[in-house]
């Protein structure tokens, strides 16, 4: 049987520019699925499989929030860690715009633009994350060492139960 090949995304290249060790994961994709289908596609927990979220400020500024998969991001917990006026969900189309990625796909390694990239403080305790890899079907496995090496990452506690 044949190897399944992986795409070289920005997120890839970006991983290994950086000599980041990471395992490729390909699964299928399913609109609306999320996080809980990818770790089930791939018999993984969901608390390990790491949303790359898109936020932007009052002055629609991007950032990024790195949040467990069994977990949705507080924005007024976010806002107040970050001294902010407000801190609100991007809408697909400037997401897109920012990252490079389509919604579905956003990875927080080779983004279009530099963003600042914030983490809930938790997600250092694992063993491993699964974070996506810059294309739908596509998450990498790396350990979190490789996380803070490839991104200064600010850790937040902003978690809330989904």
């Amino acid at each position: 049987m044949g190897r399944k090949t992986y795409p070289a995304t920005p997120a890839i290249r970006a991983l290994r520019e950086a000599g980041i060790a990471f395992t490729p994961l390909l699964y299928t994709y399913e609109e609306q699925g999320g996080a809980l289908q990818a770790a089930e596609a791939l018999s993984i927990k969901v608390h390990s499989v790491i949303k790359t979220l898109v936020f932007q400020n009052e002055k629609r500024a991007g950032l990024l929030v790195l949040m467990h998969g069994d977990r949705q991001v507080s924005t007024k917990k976010l806002a107040r860690q970050l001294k902010l006026k407000k801190a609100v969900p991007c809408d697909r189309n400037l997401a897109m715009k920012l990252t490079g990625y389509k919604v579905g796909g956003i990875s927080p390694f080779g983004t279009r633009t530099p963003l600042p990239v914030y983490a809930e403080s938790t997600i250092f305790n694992l063993e491993y994350l699964y974070v996506n890899g810059g294309k739908r079907g596509l998450l990498v496995r790396i350990e979190p060492s490789g996380l803070n090496a490839a991104l200064k990452v600010t850790p937040v506690s902003v978690a809330l139960p989904l």
